[in-house]
């Protein structure tokens, strides 16, 4: 299995290098919305003093980092599986002795996102220098919780994206109902916002569903925000997650393979 994954890097590294024009234009649309949320609240800060306690340096340090936690725990498989389902060549993936999405899919979504973390680092360095962030409060100890808490993230919003691609065996409308959970993402993880500083609703559900552990949690991690009960109980509700998105993945998936026809391929 190693030798597997060995080459089906090897394979997925140098087709991501082919295609630079579209990792940049994937980085920039990652990169647009949570700048212009950094901008914007900052501003307001500044301006006011603080927004309902949260000063400028607070929404820098957590847009900074957000920067970071997106990367990492965001996916592209509705983008670069989807349409194998639709046109039929999903076929020649199929007949081999391996998963096509847990196997392939996933090496060259893991790919992809170290490409585009080379992209980051410049631009986050620049942002760094024009807003000069306080990250006194992030310590060591917060950085290394925060790394397994955002692969188990990753791994949780893969299985689901993957769920929601899998639904191409029984509707062409995947790429909206996708549309529709990243919505529901940018609402309850705090990208738009910080948690916080949303309606207490929206809060109290934020706190039973996966959204705000792909980025919210972690971001709390970094800077060093929670106490150590927050942190076990973060853990547990991402082990939880990770294993329902599993079954829902695997349920979805075994569904639609038995409905897919390859009409057309």
């Amino acid at each position: 299995m190693f030798l597997i994954f060995k080459r089906l890097w090897q394979v997925n590294w140098a087709e991501q290098w082919q295609y630079r024009a579209n990792l940049l234009m994937y980085l920039l649309y990652w990169l647009v919305s949570p700048i212009i949320y950094l901008a914007v609240w900052t501003s307001i800060a500044t301006a006011n003093g603080d927004v309902n306690g949260f000063t400028a340096n607070d929404f820098i340090t957590y847009y900074m980092v957000l920067l970071i936690c997106d990367q990492v725990t965001s996916n592209i498989v509705i983008h670069t599986f989807g349409y194998k389902i639709q046109d039929g060549s999903l076929s020649g993936e199929l007949i081999r002795p391996i998963h096509p999405m847990l196997t392939n899919a996933l090496v060259n979504n893991v790919a992809f996102k170290i490409l585009t973390m080379f992209g980051l680092t410049p631009i986050w360095i620049i942002l760094f220098f024009l807003f000069q962030p306080d990250f006194s409060s992030v310590t060591l100890t917060g950085i290394l919780l925060s790394i397994p808490a955002m692969i188990l993230a990753f791994l949780i919003g893969y299985l689901q994206s993957a769920a929601i691609t899998a639904l191409a065996f029984w509707t062409t409308r995947v790429y909206s109902i996708h549309e529709f959970y990243f919505a529901l993402i940018l609402l309850f993880s705090g990208q738009f916002v910080p948690l916080p500083l949303m309606p207490q609703v929206i809060q109290d559900i934020a706190q039973y569903l996966p959204f705000q552990l792909m980025l919210y949690y972690p971001i709390q991690l970094i800077l060093g925000n929670l106490t150590t009960p927050q942190i076990i109980q973060g853990y547990v509700m991402t082990g939880v997650w990770l294993v329902i998105s599993w079954l829902i993945f695997n349920w979805v998936w075994r569904k639609g393979v038995k409905k897919y026809s390859a009409v057309g391929a």
